[in-house]
């Protein structure tokens, strides 16, 4: 193993700052559910960030293994550095972290991992590009891929854009994954807070399909009474 490996995966022992226990209860392990087959040290957030600023200079060699990794903090790392490198890079080396990511597009498979990464190198990638590659993966038998396809638009709806987060979430209405529903939820959520108008159209035409908890999600910052009436039109 890479000297720099071994130290990376050293200093993310000495930063424990909770218990494998406390950090997986936010996912579903149980046998048969989407987390089943991670596993966790009991490394939060914070630390996982203030890590990447001491290893931001990490090559593409190293941050594989750690991508690859069975532990969701380290891939989790690497996810963060990824990003981090993503904003600050010139275009040529952009399109190298876009590229690494899309091979390595398998190890994203949390939602934490997805959340993380989706929009800041997907939706920033792709924001003047063609974003074919989302209605892809909306279309993808990987739930992972169809939760990266919704979230990634976080990055346009911040920009005002919010065509293709509508767009979207059309694709994946009838979704049987429950974090996608959630994810189209929390983005239709998002996309309503800049144009509110917009947002009623799309539940006007489509709440009647969409399940409980992603028109739940979408409503939550309406008015009671607004809510109240989607709700109460939904039949799923």
């Amino acid at each position: 193993m890479h000297s720099m490996l071994q130290t990376i995966r050293k200093v993310l022992v000495e930063s424990i700052d909770s218990t494998p226990h406390i950090v997986s209860s936010l996912f579903k392990t149980g046998v048969g559910d989407y987390a089943e087959h991670d596993r966790f040290l009991g490394v939060r957030v914070p630390a996982i960030r203030k890590i990447a600023k001491e290893f931001m200079h990490i090559s593409f060699e190293n941050l594989i293994f750690l991508m690859r990794s069975a532990m969701n903090e380290e891939r989790l790392l690497a996810l963060v550095i990824l990003t981090e490198k993503y904003k600050t890079a010139p275009v040529q080396q952009r399109d190298a972290i876009y590229q690494f990511y899309k091979d390595n597009i398998f190890y994203v498979n949390n939602w934490n991992l997805v959340d993380m990464s989706a929009h800041t190198i997907i939706g920033a990638h792709l924001f003047d590009k063609d974003r074919y590659l989302l209605e892809k993966f909306a279309e993808s038998d990987s739930l992972w891929e169809r939760r990266i396809s919704i979230v990634a638009t976080w990055y346009f709806i911040r920009r005002g854009d919010l065509e293709w987060t509508f767009k979207i979430a059309a694709l994946l209405l009838s979704d049987k994954q429950d974090l996608v529903h959630k994810a189209v939820g929390w983005m239709l959520r998002e996309a309503g807070k800049q144009n509110q108008g917009q947002l009623e159209l799309f539940l006007a035409r489509n709440s009647r399909l969409m399940p409980r908890t992603m028109l739940r999600y979408a409503t939550e910052k309406l008015s009671e009474n607004r809510k109240k009436y989607y709700l109460t039109k939904s039949v799923i």
